[in-house]
């Protein structure tokens, strides 16, 4: 990724669908100018590579207050946005039996395989996605790194390779994961979550537990990203640091806990 002047310019991921689903995402992105930053137009291939190019954005400093509220009401605003007829699927939660097919042998790795073996069958990829949930805009792939100040201020949504129609509550698994694992604070997470609540978000119930719509996301992206952790800590032939074991035992927590739904 490339900033010239007050563009980006974004080489995508090679080994991602950037066919019609994309050009469909691209399209419906450009719709939802309060909500998210899309591409200025259709892809480009250069070298070989998707390439796009979007409008610059301020991204999230890390060395400052993290916007947990403004993520929070962002996520409501979208997942309150009438749903197209022709909007795509999301297209998840593939990924995180993409990434656990791809472990090699060792302690960690059987942990992360065992937690995944209690997931549904539909989020093994073993079965088809069970029908009737009600379906909402979904950014697909959230966490603080998707979000930007557009030029006025405001905080948007970016990176669309996965928006479309989905469960919302999918949208809410990554902090939910990191939650449960003890690598986000409880303040943390009670900000996130209450202002999403007060938004009118409906991935969750307005009052009670959350846990009733989160329980399968956040234990799918907990194993997802136990997984990365593994593979970039092979790859870098490095032991995995604290935050990394921290998801790691809550794989080992969530196979003791056996699988449910």
């Amino acid at each position: 990724m490339v900033r010239i002047g007050d563009v980006v310019v974004k080489a995508h991921q090679a080994d991602r669908d950037h066919g019609p689903l994309f050009l469909d995402r691209i399209r419906l992105a450009g719709t939802l100018p309060d909500v998210v930053i899309g591409p200025l137009g259709p892809p480009l291939t250069v070298d070989g590579r998707t390439v796009t190019l979007s409008t610059f954005g301020e991204p999230v400093d890390p060395s400052q207050e993290l916007p947990w509220e403004e993520g929070a009401r962002v996520l409501a605003a979208l997942h309150a946005t009438a749903v197209p007829a022709d909007a795509p699927p999301w297209g998840r939660p593939t990924r995180v039996a993409r990434l656990v097919s791809g472990l090699t042998d060792g302690p960690a790795q059987d942990v992360v395989r065992d937690a995944f073996s209690t997931l549904p069958a539909w989020v093994r990829g073993d079965e088809q996605e069970p029908q009737g949930k009600s379906e909402s805009l979904i950014h697909g792939d959230w966490h603080l790194g998707q979000m930007v100040r557009a030029p006025g201020g405001q905080w948007r949504l970016i990176d669309i390779e996965d928006l479309g129609k989905g469960d919302p509550a999918w949208d809410l698994a990554r902090p939910a994961a990191l939650y449960s694992a003890g690598v986000l604070s409880p303040d943390e997470w009670e900000r996130f979550l209450d202002a999403y609540r007060e938004a009118g978000g409906p991935a969750v119930p307005a009052q009670g537990s959350p846990w009733t719509t989160l329980d399968i996301p956040a234990r799918s992206l907990a194993i997802q990203i136990a997984a990365t952790c593994v593979i970039s800590a092979e790859r870098e032939d490095r032991p995995l640091d604290g935050a990394e074991q921290a998801m790691i035992d809550a794989c080992a927590r969530i196979s003791t806990a056996g699988g449910a739904a």
